[in-house]
């Protein structure tokens, strides 16, 4: 065959290298957040996450999507998930890392850690780890039912995964998931439909007989839910295994697996109980406060995950620019380009520092300080880090071309992020909930001051640093005591996410991040698009610190 043309300019993949030592943002708010701490754990993780083998398992557990298997060839209900291996493998190695209840059983400065290692799994594979999430959230929710978590907590912080549909007694490992929404209700828990009727008292306390349907039911195959359901008192929140005790499947129908636009390695269901067997957890009526205590947690992961995507978006756009040459010149070495590129950096680095900020606030469950933080960071991180992952892939996405819009058989690993970002948004409530979610912590209950006066110390341990910071800091509380009309509370929720984040990027992300961010963010000095910052931005530091080689 007749050769036409040689492939030349086109850039090597991005592969083999160690997604925590080139970090050097998170690697410095880690610094900050645990002085001191052992790295070697984290370099690892990293180094494994890098390789081409885990890579080549995102690609397949993803295009090779799960399959629902409803009934086996005689005809019985079997309800099960089938998943390519690689599904497993993933898996396997998240709950290795302790991703998933770990850190509940371990000291100080574990959960900063759990961070820390879930934003660099996010940017291997975002989507097997829904059930890792839920397991992580559901873990410290039931010590509202002592007997079940005897028997379960030593299984949900262990680092083996079993994923057969067995017995819990047999098993060393299991995860959770959750139950939440239905058809009518969707964020309107209070009106969910799934009827609890008491049947029995147990060992592991009330059971009762659950009917009804969950319209979203992530990860199927985990081996225990926590599930909200209508008893006599009120919305409730119950434990349902899939496996009861004696070993028989519980009554839960699996009726179809989602079509959705990403996360396609994840199964997500719609299921339905037929008098499925389930344990109570905590009282009757109390299920709202358990769900809004979870989701705090899993809240706390949509940040992180993002945060690990945009980081990802960034390292590719990093490494394709400086490869590939147009009119001359690397398109990194480029004067627009480099605009684009720096401006990424500081929104992935903001990102990051805002994540690890709030995962600090959960790490000190004891400290009245950090469970104020955590009250008004948890929606503001979740609302702000998610809204502006979804722009910075696109963007990311640019930088490539049209090389980054093909998806090659799962190759196309931006296509994958872009189409992955949208989830963290809506997942755990959108952006309206979130908003309005900060304005009850601000304004609402006995914490409403607490909160406030938290948020002025956190904001004024760096004033005087830069004049745009200190204007943004000393409006936020008379607009927190002002601001009454609730189609405020998204600008609110943004003005006090972009103020943290300047206030963390003083602490660990040096001079030149914290000037560009302050300027560009607070002061005026940046468009509404990316590429937009003030010709005299330090472009060449900022890029230098987010590219993704080894120092």
């Amino acid at each position: 065959m007749v050769m036409t043309h040689e492939v030349t300019n086109q850039p090597r993949a991005l592969v083999d290298y160690n997604l925590y030592t080139t970090n050097r943002p998170l690697r410095d708010a880690l610094a900050w957040h645990l002085p001191g701490a052992d790295e070697s754990g984290r370099v690892a993780l990293g180094a494994q996450l890098g390789t081409a083998e885990m890579q080549a398992h995102a690609r397949l557990a993803n295009t090779h999507a799960p399959r629902l298997l409803s009934h086996d060839r005689f005809g019985h209900r079997i309800d099960r998930v089938e998943f390519h291996p690689s599904y497993h493998v993933l898996m396997a190695a998240a709950v290795g890392a302790g991703l998933h209840g770990t850190p509940w059983a371990r000291g100080a400065g574990a959960h900063v850690e759990r961070a820390a290692a879930f934003m660099l799994f996010t940017e291997l594979e975002p989507s097997i780890l829904c059930p890792i999430s839920m397991s992580y959230a559901v873990t410290p929710a039931l010590r509202a039912n002592a007997a079940v978590f005897a028997d379960w907590f030593g299984r949900l912080t262990s680092t083996a995964y079993d994923p057969r549909l067995v017995p819990f007694a047999e098993k060393p490992g299991v995860t959770m998931g959750m139950g939440m929404t239905e058809k009518q209700g969707g964020s309107d828990v209070r009106a969910n439909t799934t009827r609890a009727e008491f049947a029995e008292d147990s060992p592991w306390g009330p059971c009762y007989r659950l009917t009804g349907h969950k319209w979203f039911f992530s990860a199927p195959m985990c081996d225990a839910f926590l599930v909200l359901a209508q008893a006599a008192g009120g919305l409730s929140c119950f434990f349902l295994p899939r496996v009861l005790p004696d070993g028989t499947l519980n009554a839960l129908q699996i009726q179809r697996l989602k079509d959705k636009l990403g996360n396609h390695a994840n199964a997500s269901s719609e299921v339905e109980f037929h008098g499925a067997r389930a344990w109570r957890v905590g009282d009757e009526g109390r299920g709202v406060a358990q769900i809004l205590e979870m989701g705090t947690l899993t809240r706390l992961d949509c940040a992180l995950g993002t945060a690990g995507l945009m980081r990802q978006a960034l390292a590719l756009a990093l490494h394709h620019t400086a490869q590939r040459r147009a009119f001359g010149k690397t398109l990194i070495e480029q004067p627009l380009m480099k605009n684009v590129l720096a401006d990424l950096a500081l929104e992935s680095e903001a990102a990051t520092a805002l994540a690890l900020r709030l995962a600090r606030a959960i790490d000190r469950q004891d400290d009245p300080f950090e469970s104020a933080m955590r009250r008004v960071l948890t929606p503001v991180a979740k609302f702000w880090i998610c809204k502006r992952g979804a722009a910075l892939a696109q963007e990311a996405m640019e930088c490539l071309g049209g090389n980054g819009y093909v998806e090659e058989h799962g190759e196309g690993v931006m296509a994958r992020i872009y189409r992955e970002m949208p989830l963290n948004s809506i997942w755990e409530g959108a952006g309206n909930i979130m908003a309005l979610d900060l304005l009850r912590a601000l304004r609402g209950g006995g914490q409403a001051g607490s909160v406030a006066d938290a948020l002025a110390a956190e904001l004024d341990a760096v004033r005087g640093a830069h004049p745009a910071f200190d204007r943004c800091a000393a409006a936020l509380p008379g607009r927190i005591d002002g601001v009454v009309d609730e189609s405020e509370a998204r600008r609110l929720a943004q003005d006090v996410a972009l103020a943290v984040q300047a206030a963390q990027l003083r602490r660990h992300a040096g001079d030149a991040v914290f000037e560009a961010f302050c300027a560009s963010r607070l002061g005026g000095d940046g468009g509404l698009a990316f590429g937009t910052l003030p010709a005299g931005t330090a472009f060449d530091t900022i890029i230098a610190r987010a590219m993704p080689n080894e120092d």
